[in-house]
């Protein structure tokens, strides 16, 4: 361990598109790999590494990386890379470069939007999907969290749409919005852990404006129309999906996918919101080594 982080057994820096640099982390030997692709966009991979690395003691390759434009990565200026076909090709490169083989691949909530796009491009890659807190249809998204924000009262909303339209976003009376639905909807801990914290203090807003939003909670970057429903039942391979009962991306979301895909489980953790492997691990880690032992 190092300052209470798990020391890589390899670490790896893979080229991409023609010269960039992206930072790779793998843990154990095990013949099963687990290719965790963390949320943000541009947000390090530290928060989704270090509560899986663990799961190298029991047999298993876990893979993660700093996608490029966070963390260790390089981080070019060029906006026309933030796009989630890039991405896609950017994980098959790293898959093919470690000679990974067939992948369980575990998506965390952007994670999860660029690994079904990854199981539609590269059906053969994968042994099974693990889609985490996530969604297969923006639009649909969009008015579950527009739910979420009315649960703050009418003024709350109208004082939040007033600083959307005015560009006002920095206004302490709509960060306050933020942090409380962040606290209801994203991680519900008293504490968040130093993990995730990591990840949220080194988050490359270029990146997550460009593809997402200014927040969590407003969607107007290149993703915004983004949907594969109509096309998930071309994912044949075992999925589970998991969501906290409070989560942005909520049980709607997650049932949505559920019912397009013709070989999943869904699990609903009930006391969780974003981030159920950290708000109930107690609960997550023995469902999760379930369907990796039935399907990795």
């Amino acid at each position: 361990m190092q300052d209470g982080r798990r020391v890589p057994d390899k670490t790896h820096e893979v080229e991409i598109d023609g010269g960039y640099k992206v930072f790779v982390d793998e843990f154990g030997t095990g013949d099963k790999v687990l290719l965790c692709l963390n949320g943000g966009p541009g947000l390090p991979c530290d928060y989704l590494r270090e509560p899986h690395a663990p799961l190298a003691d029991e047999g298993y390759r876990v893979i993660a990386f700093d996608q490029l434009g966070c963390g260790r990565s390089d981080k070019p200026k060029d906006g026309s890379l933030w796009k989630i076909g890039r991405y896609v090709e950017e994980v098959e490169t790293v898959r093919r470069s470690l000679n990974l083989g067939k992948v369980t691949l575990l998506g965390h909530s952007w994670g999860g939007w660029l690994g079904i796009e990854y199981a539609l491009t590269y059906p053969d890659s994968l042994q099974s999907l693990i889609l985490e807190d996530t969604c297969g249809d923006m639009p649909h998204l969009i008015s579950e969290l527009d739910r979420l924000r009315a649960a703050l009262g009418p003024e709350t909303v109208a004082m939040m749409q007033r600083h959307e339209a005015d560009g006002t976003l920095d206004h302490p009376e709509y960060q306050a919005a933020v942090t409380l639905l962040n606290y209801r909807h994203v991680c519900r801990l008293d504490h968040w852990p130093a993990s995730l914290n990591r990840s949220l203090d080194d988050w490359n807003m270029d990146v997550y404006g460009a593809m997402q939003g200014p927040n969590e909670f407003l969607y107007v970057g290149n993703l915004k129309d983004w949907q594969r429903i109509d096309q998930m039942h071309r994912i044949t391979c075992p999925t589970f999906i998991t969501v906290g009962m409070h989560d942005e991306l909520g049980p709607a979301c997650a049932m949505r996918m559920h019912h397009a895909l013709p070989n999943s489980t869904i699990k609903v953790f009930k006391n969780s919101s974003h981030m159920p492997f950290y708000e109930e691990p107690e609960a997550y880690f023995p469902e999760l080594r379930r369907f990796l032992s039935a399907n990795a």
